[in-house]
């Protein structure tokens, strides 16, 4: 049996219109940002000033499904399994709270399946800005069986995702290790106790440019074009890209195309920062919301460079660095202007051979991952459709 949403859900509602703020002066300001990789670290999750009428009618508990309106992560949805007591939620989010008659794990995995994704993508076509409303979810077709049988499917479905949560949870760990090792190997960036290690990075770069500005034909394959969305904190993101034609990437220039050993910053808005670091020898291109650093390889190492970009102190002084009222900005020329504590090479290249040894763990973990997430899918595309 397949129902609407609008059927088994409690409300369908939106979220507080408010600023958040890092002081503790009201509830947890739950966003759409604060939600990365199927999880919330809600000691990072800032405030609100809200009334009690806000915090009344928007308050989130377990329980609860929160889905994404507008974006890049329109239609994606988290269920909420924990949180503080005093917690609201912004407003381009939209609460759902189901009824007696619907589990919400259950109905939480069917929110990940491709039934579910199709059904979003129609609702949310025809708008210059993808988005979905409470409308469009209440619309929504669900296969419902007993409640029981709902518990079931959700008890497999949670064992199975759990597998998958410890394989990324051991990810993170290899991130903050070779953090944590950067800070013992060459101690608070920040901090330069000996002024004459101190340069910029014009001084210690061969090349500081951005990508293309002229527009691009997108098409199904070719030469992967990545935007500052597929650059991450230490990964490039080659599989949700858009690309161009091997004619379009010949006519760019050599700017627009990275080589190994390069690093990738990206320069515009909240996601100003990120800094990846290119393995890869194959052909790709870059948008002009990325920046490109090229190391000079006699004075600095490339792995040392991305541990000292991702270092939380140097971020931080990163974001301060805004140009532009509208739309927040790094300009190539103050890139260029920021310092950078040298050490030795020997220490340098110490601390890349570390780099190389998590990244072949990092590897192997996503191998494993993989074929984590092919059994998954497998067991999801049975359970909703009464195999399971």
């Amino acid at each position: 049996m397949r129902v609407a949403l609008s059927q088994i859900a409690q409300s369908i509602d939106y979220g507080v219109t408010a600023s958040a703020c890092e002081s503790a002066i009201g509830p947890r300001f739950l966003r759409i940002t604060d939600i990365q990789g199927g999880c919330v670290n809600w000691e990072t999750v800032p405030w609100c000033e809200c009334s009690e009428k806000e915090l009344k009618s928007s308050r989130v508990r377990c329980g609860d499904i929160v889905f994404a309106r507008t974006g890049a992560t329109t239609g994606k949805s988290y269920l909420i399994k924990e949180c503080p007591e005093d917690t609201v939620f912004a407003s381009y989010l939209i609460r759902v709270r189901l009824d007696q008659k619907a589990d919400p794990c259950y109905v939480s995995h069917f929110f990940q399946t491709e039934d579910y994704w199709n059904q979003i993508t129609k609702g949310a076509r025809g708008a210059a800005q993808p988005g979905v409303n409470a409308s469009t979810l209440k619309t929504l077709e669900i296969p419902l069986p007993p409640i029981k049988e709902q518990k079931r499917i959700a008890a497999i479905l949670d064992a199975a995702d759990a597998l998958r949560t410890k394989r990324r949870e051991s990810l993170a760990q290899l991130d903050t290790l070779l953090r944590s090792t950067f800070l013992d190997m060459f101690g608070d960036p920040v901090i330069h106790s000996k002024p004459q290690n101190v340069h910029s990075f014009f001084e210690v770069t061969s090349r500081i440019t951005y990508g293309f500005t002229c527009p691009m034909e997108h098409v199904r394959e070719g030469i992967p074009i990545i935007t500052a969305k597929n650059v991450r904190q230490g990964e490039i993101d080659f599989e949700n890209c858009h690309f161009a034609t091997p004619t379009q990437f010949e006519q760019l220039t050599d700017k627009c195309k990275p080589e190994p050993g390069d690093l990738l910053i990206t320069k515009d808005g909240a996601i100003r920062g990120r800094c990846a670091l290119v393995k890869t020898k194959l052909p790709f291109c870059i948008s002009q919301a990325v920046a490109l650093v090229r190391p000079d390889r006699s004075s600095v190492v490339p792995e040392y460079l991305w541990g000292y970009i991702v270092n939380y102190r140097i971020q931080r002084k990163i974001m301060e660095m805004d140009k532009g009222a509208a739309m927040p900005h790094l300009q190539i020329t103050e890139l260029g202007k920021f310092p950078i504590k040298l050490p030795p090479l020997a220490l340098q290249r110490r601390f890349a051979a570390v780099v190389e040894s998590v990244e072949q763990q990092k590897n192997w973990l996503r191998a494993h991952l993989a074929e984590l997430d092919t059994l998954f899918a497998s067991l999801q595309h049975r359970a909703f459709n009464g195999d399971l």
